[in-house]
């Protein structure tokens, strides 16, 4: 009883796991087939059973009037016995039926057709009562005899035993044609009804499927405003597709509210860090005569507020920044040299890397670019660098034409990478490393990437070409004037052109995962 149960819990969890197209389907087919196969069975039964009757029937009818039929005489001075019609003549014209005759004793006198097999002694069958003898349908009756001629013409001479047998090979065959006919017609009205079911169920699913189709291309879009196909039929997927039309409009709703509130939250970033640069410049201005103008205590207390200070400027710098492009103000951009980007980049870090060798390989290539942002992308790929790899580690600074066709910016290192847990989250804003607790807002990379995609192109992580270290790859689109725009290149810019710069850095010490 137990295996019976786990096997229906498995049979009902398999019925469930299909889908609804074949499940309704395949449940009107099976039934349609239990329908028809208890109809079947029903007809069948009754009709077998009434041709086996009528064959019955026909062959006793049959049997019975045979001794009428046949007329049988015995001549005495001839001892001859005349049977007319003959056998043959009353035998049925197909060949499936077998007359014998005998005597009383039991002795065959005459038989149709002439090879007619044996259907059995008579004396050993009842007479009037039907037997299956060999394959036939057996009846024997009793036929009389009467005088051809003679005083005694025209009067019973005797008896003899008429023996009528049918083939019971040709009702059978009947039997199973009508069989072969059911077992066809449940085959074929079960097959019908799974095609009908199909057809119907997957016209009653296209709703569905629509809904379906229309929600995927909501998914991969991400606009909630698309409408959904509404449903002819008043019914569950009408009410369905109701539903969730109202679910769109309503997300569709609550997301127009959070972009507007994100773009008034965006605008007030840029507007209040554009209004801070003037009050930070006065403060360290004040801060810098302070500190030159005191000594002692006051004058470390007026560096250490200066410091502060620098570092909020350098904050709200960054903020603006990311403001900026968040809005998508553009500021004015013109042809610009990235070789001489990373010249003056590597030239600016020179007092804070000493203990790090800065090498540029660096190619002349143009980029329609605003060049403070440019400078802001070199200076925070390579101060990252430098500050997340050990002394004496090389940094090494490429520009050049693409493959691709476009600009790239390649910084590169021999460090110790970038932990595998920071790489999907490198370049979002406020995420630092192991070595940014106290020097660095956790913005650099953040920067790095939104001025790389304002200017349409594209900042990676890869590994170096020394096979460990980290490399960032800035991919950006050629100008289309390719004439740099700006001040007159330095003799490091002009020597970079001509071939390979190296610049060596003075100290800044760097240690930890690459991140900034």
């Amino acid at each position: 009883m137990r295996e019976r149960r786990r096997f229906g819990a498995r049979l009902s969890e398999a019925f469930d796991r299909l889908p609804i197209r074949t499940r309704l389907a395949g449940g009107s087919a099976l039934l349609t087939f239990v329908i028809l196969f208890s109809f079947a069975l029903v007809v069948g039964s009754l009709t077998v059973r009434r041709i086996r009757s009528d064959f019955a029937n026909q062959v006793a009818l049959t049997a019975s009037q045979l001794p009428s039929q046949i007329h049988f005489t015995y001549a005495p001075e001839s001892a001859s016995l005349s049977v007319y019609p003959s056998l043959r003549a009353v035998a049925s014209p197909e060949g499936s039926a077998v007359i014998k005759v005998f005597t009383e004793a039991g002795v065959l006198i005459q038989q149709t057709p002439s090879d007619a097999p044996s259907l059995g002694s008579p004396l050993h069958l009842p007479l009037g009562e039907a037997s299956n003898v060999h394959g036939y349908r057996v009846i024997s009756h009793l036929a009389r005899v009467f005088y051809a001629s003679g005083p005694a013409a025209g009067q019973v001479a005797g008896h003899l035993i008429v023996q009528y047998g049918r083939r019971l090979s040709d009702v059978n065959a009947t039997v199973a044609r009508v069989e072969l006919l059911l077992v066809l017609g449940v085959l074929a009205g079960a097959g019908l009804a799974l095609i009908a079911g199909i057809v119907i169920a997957r016209r009653a699913m296209a709703p569905v499927a629509q809904l379906t189709s229309t929600a995927e291309e909501i998914a991969r879009t991400r606009d909630p405003s698309l409408r959904l196909p509404a449903p002819r039929a008043h019914d569950e997927v009408a009410e369905l597709s109701r539903t969730l039309q109202g679910m769109l409009q309503e997300l569709d709703s609550a997301h127009a509210e959070t972009e507007a509130m994100l773009a008034r939250q965006r605008q007030f970033v840029a507007d209040a860090s554009h209004e801070l640069r003037t009050p930070l410049t006065s403060v360290l201005a004040n801060l810098e005569l302070l500190a030159e103008s005191l000594s002692g205590e006051e004058a470390e207390a007026a560096e250490s507020a200066l410091r502060s200070s620098q570092r909020m400027r350098r904050l709200v710098a960054d903020l603006l920044l990311l403001a900026r492009t968040d809005v998508g103000r553009i500021v004015k951009r013109e042809g610009v040299d990235l070789a001489q980007v990373a010249i003056e980049a590597a030239a600016e870090l020179g007092p804070v890397s000493a203990r790090h060798e800065i090498v540029l390989d660096v190619e002349p290539v143009i980029v329609q670019a605003s060049r403070d942002e440019m400078h802001r992308l070199a200076i925070n790929l390579i101060e990252n660098a430098l500050r997340h790899t050990p002394p004496g580690t090389e940094v090494r600074v490429l520009t050049g034409p693409a493959p691709d066709g476009g600009a790239q910016l390649v910084v590169e290192d021999d460090g110790p990478g970038v932990p595998e847990r920071l790489r999907d989250t490198l370049f979002e804003r406020f995420v630092r490393g192991a070595g940014d607790r106290g020097g660095s807002f956790g913005l650099g990379l953040a920067i790095v990437k939104a001025v790389a995609e304002s200017h349409g192109g594209s900042v990676t992580l890869q590994t170096s070409s020394s096979g460990h270290g980290a490399r960032f790859l800035v991919s950006l689109p050629l100008s289309p004037t390719g004439t740099a725009v700006g001040p007159e290149p330095s003799p490091g810019t002009q020597a970079a052109a001509d071939g390979r710069q190296a610049a060596r850095s003075a100290p800044a010490a760097a240690s930890g995962a690459q991140t900034h």
